[in-house]
């Protein structure tokens, strides 16, 4: 990752006021591609206020958001996907009781045949869901298996595994490891690096764990009350200090090393 690439979004200035409460008063951040971006803060600092902004849930009161230098507004979700920003849940919209395959389409199934009367083509669906979870490390032997078997590490792999196919250039993860276990947490801190490997994604690690922010991240924006407290690359962040807040007393560079960073 290196500052002479272009950031592939950049956001200036950015508020949102809903009724008189403001809820992000002057946010600023540039991600790079081929970056893990950190946006930190505990809850009720902007982080689900700012996400849903670029996501295209709310439209921003003022300031402005750039993708590749091009301005852009976000009224609907929609508008936001079209563009590239893709974004990964807390709670992913899954659907536990259909298989791996139909969650990966979601309402974007290859069909044989007009509209809504047209044949899924399961075996193409299929074999594009093995090859594009592959691509970031798990592999399915059973793509019609229901996603209510898979771990909370693999739907989360999943879900980014759907942004990135349908054509996210920025990928914000909320909270991905936060209702996960410690093995889990790592299987899906393996994933954050798969995707960041592939080098031309910009990823937005939302997360009130320093610890994984640590791991993995190389720049981070710390929020608190809306406000941007600060902001910079990820060795800045606190010495000993660290380890206190680590889980089960790992050692930091243990965790590197399972990492293989």
């Amino acid at each position: 990752m290196s500052d002479s690439k272009k950031p592939l979004i950049e956001i200036n200035n950015l508020v949102k006021k809903f009724g008189s409460f403001v809820a992000l008063n002057g946010v600023s951040l540039d991600v790079y591609p081929g970056e893990v971006h950190a946006l930190l803060g505990d809850n009720g600092a902007g982080k689900s206020t700012l996400i849903k902004v670029l996501a295209g849930v709310h439209p921003k009161t003022s300031g402005t958001i750039s993708i590749e230098g091009k301005e852009v507004d976000f009224s609907t979700p929609r508008q936001a996907t079209d563009v590239g920003i893709g974004t990964v849940y807390q709670d992913l919209a899954l659907n536990a009781l259909t298989s791996v395959s139909r969650n990966f389409f979601l309402g974007r199934e290859i069909k044989k045949g007009p509209g809504p009367f047209g044949v899924m083509k399961m075996k193409e669906m299929n074999e594009i869901t093995i090859a594009e979870m592959a691509k970031i490390g798990i592999n399915i032997s059973n793509p019609e298996q229901p996603v209510g078997t898979m771990s909370g590490g693999q739907r989360q792999t999943l879900a980014i595994a759907r942004a990135i196919y349908f054509g996210a250039k920025i990928l914000i993860l909320d909270e991905p490891t936060s209702a996960l276990g410690q093995k889990q947490q790592m299987e899906v801190l393996k994933t954050i690096k798969r995707v960041q490997r592939l080098g031309h994604i910009a990823i937005i690690l939302i997360t009130h764990n320093e610890i994984h922010a640590r791991l993995i991240a190389d720049r981070y924006t710390f929020l608190s009350l809306g406000e941007v407290i600060g902001k910079g690359m990820a060795e800045e962040l606190g010495g000993d200090d660290i380890k206190k807040l680590m889980a089960g007393g790992a050692e930091i560079g243990d965790l590197r090393d399972e990492l293989g960073a």
